[in-house]
Formats: structure tokens, sequence, C-alpha cells
């Protein structure tokens, strides 16, 4: 859930020369309307690949348990890449998070820096809507998100407005997160517009760590 996108105000406060886009390396995919044929057979692919995927409940016996406030309460430090389609590697980033709140309610202040430079930002709002969901606002993100627990897992899907030029482009974003000892957790983020990959996010996180400067 970890969006490393930069958000539409840090865009627009950005000087360059160039146009301004903030994955220039994304193909931003641009898909005409396809034939009655052609669409009843990338729906049947796609619905393939979904039945291969394993849902939360595949992690309910998984230990330990994730706990997201009690994980991000305090100060959090993140590594992470952008990987194109294709695999390469276009965009690597560290991120300092500062969790406050309650166990229902959780803010996350998110500061990224590229390693080209760059500095970015981003706040979440976070709130507990049963034992095992929860949602999620940011500035940049289309209505909410909805994140399930489930043992070690948390799984959020949620959609990125994601600003390029002058337009903007609706991005499907599925994240999956995965407690894997008491301090570390690894998070995956799929990005998509209409159901065709544009690229991945991989995160490893270490709670309780202050990010070192540079």
């Amino acid at each position: 859930m970890w969006s490393t996108v930069p958000s539409a105000a840090a865009v627009r406060g950005r000087q360059t020369r160039r146009p301004i886009h903030p994955y220039p390396e994304i193909p931003i995919v641009n898909i005409a309307m396809p034939s009655a044929f052609k669409l009843c057979t990338i729906l049947f692919t796609l619905a393939l690949t979904g039945c291969g995927s394993p849902g939360i409940e595949h992690y309910r016996d998984q230990t330990p348990k994730l706990d997201l406030y009690q994980w991000f309460a305090g100060d959090t430090c993140g590594w992470g890449m952008f990987q194109k389609r294709n695999g390469e590697v276009v965009k690597r980033f560290k991120v300092a998070i500062r969790g406050e709140g309650t166990p229902d309610a959780l803010t996350l202040n998110e500061s990224f820096s590229y390693a080209d430079g760059s500095k970015d930002s981003r706040i979440w709002a976070l709130t507990r809507t049963a034992a095992n969901t929860w949602q999620g606002r940011a500035g940049d993100v289309v209505g909410e998100a909805n994140g399930i627990q489930s043992g070690n897992a948390l799984h959020w899907q949620y959609v990125l407005r994601l600003p390029v030029d002058d337009s903007t482009y609706d991005m499907q974003m599925d994240d999956w997160m995965y407690l894997i000892d008491a301090d570390t957790l690894v998070n995956r983020t799929r990005m998509s517009k209409f159901g065709v990959d544009v690229g991945e996010v991989t995160l490893f996180f270490r709670r309780n760590t202050h990010c070192p400067a540079g």
C-alpha cells in the first residue's frame, strides 16, 4: 500500500525543463476497445490467472501474526524499488515512516528519498473497520483503500491517481504485505491499468528503526 508514485501536489511543485512524468520509464497503457472475441479472450485469461492466486485466508495460520497498528506505530524505515513489467529496475528509494494514533485509527507520515535525489511525501489515514479489516485514505487515492488481514499477511486494494504530463491516470494497485519476523515486513504491489500489468513495487521494512541520512 505504500505507493512510491509521487503525489499530484509534489509533481506540480517540482521544477523541471522536461514534461512532467513521475515515472517516464513506465509505459502508460493506451488500449483501444477490442473486438468482442478479443475481449472475451482477455477476460478468460485473466479469470484463469486469478484462480491460481491464493486468497488472504491462505495465510491465516502463518505466524507471527501481523497487527497493523502495533507494527507501524513509531518509526519505521523501508527500502524499495520499482520494476517495469519486463523486470527492469527503474526506481530505487528509501522511505521513513512515522506512525501515530490509536489501535483503531492510525496516521502514517511517509517521506520518500529516491536514488536520483528527488523527494516526495504522502500521508495515509487508516481506520480499523472490524477485527481484521482496515480502510485507508490518502490525497491521491481514489475513494478508499480496503485491506484484509489474516495471519502474517495483509492484502490492500485501491486506485491511485497518477499524474502524467497534463493528464491523470487511475491505476489499480494490488498490495500484499507479509510479516517475516517480529521486525521485518515485505511489501509487494502490482500496478495495472485495464487489467494489464504496468509494473511492480517491492519494499522491505524494519520497524523501530530510523532511516539513515542520505
